[in-house]
């Protein structure tokens, strides 16, 4: 079955790649581990929090790649470990959590505190970038090229 797509229209021009970005987001996995919390701290900040119990900084990773946000968790067990356990309610599985970001939005840090892994996220301002295009003539000349031959034609007759 085809998929429909709301990005066919020819006034939304170059926005393939977020399509590619819902894409990515509908197919992430849904299992519910770790839980996380997401949290606006100001205006331009977030964060995010999994409930890593268990894991220690070196079994934790947060990396960026293609705006994407993506913290993996991998627990080694002890082989000479003697420990019989009753229950094992604390879940001692390797983890891949992904966040599609924002073009505009930076990793400011993470840190790892009471089973508690948050990480800060900044959204950068946009510079406002506002660009005159040269309009060209049928044969290649800009206005400005025009404008200086004509005032070269004008000093060429005094």
């Amino acid at each position: 079955m085809p998929r429909a797509t709301h990005f066919n229209s020819p006034f939304l021009l170059g926005f393939d790649q977020i399509e590619r970005v819902l894409d990515r987001v509908a197919k992430s996995t849904t299992d519910g581990y770790p839980p996380y919390n997401i949290e606006q701290l100001s205006e331009g900040s977030l964060q995010i929090t999994l409930a890593v119990a268990g894991f220690t900084q070196d079994q934790l990773a947060v990396t960026v790649e293609d705006n994407q946000l993506v913290i993996r968790g991998r627990q080694t067990e002890s082989e000479d470990d003697d420990r019989v356990f009753l229950h094992r309610g604390i879940a001692a599985r390797q983890f891949q959590r992904s966040f599609v970001l924002a073009d505009g939005i930076e990793v400011a840090g993470a840190e790892l505190a009471h089973g508690l892994l948050s990480v800060r996220l900044n959204r950068l301002q946009p510079r406002v970038v506002v660009k005159t295009i040269e309009i060209a003539d049928g044969e290649g000349k800009t206005a400005q090229n025009v404008e200086t031959a004509k005032i070269g034609a004008v000093a060429e007759k005094n």
